[in-house]
């Protein structure tokens, strides 16, 4: 299984592509595909036909598609740029991620 140092519910940008400069909440990893789900981004239309018994209506339905993993890069919360990621190991003996460019820690709790 590949790691990946972007998560799920992580604030990310896009970094090229169609929608390059939007910002959006990770929704799903696809990490076989190397994919990433992300909210408002790469939207597309697809037809879709009526359901009666799951009640759902037909017509055009716009939604999500996945961009590649590379295509991304994490926002930091106290800097707020785009940036990469590294490890390190806290006092207490848990790997944390923290932002290259403001040596703060990621992940909170």
């Amino acid at each position: 299984m590949k790691i990946y140092k972007i998560r799920k519910n992580d604030k990310v940008i896009v970094t090229a592509g169609k929608d390059k400069g939007k910002v959006g909440r990770v929704l799903k990893l696809y990490p076989k595909k190397d994919r990433i789900l992300v909210e408002k981004v790469n939207m597309v239309k697809r037809h879709t036909k009526a359901n009666p018994y799951a009640k759902t209506p037909g017509g055009i339905v716009e939604k999500e598609s996945s961009l590649h993993i590379s295509n991304v890069a994490l926002l930091c919360d106290s800097c707020a740029k785009p940036t990469r990621v590294g490890y390190k190991v806290t006092e207490d003996g848990k790997k944390v991620r923290f932002c290259k460019k403001c040596n703060q820690d990621i992940d909170k709790g």
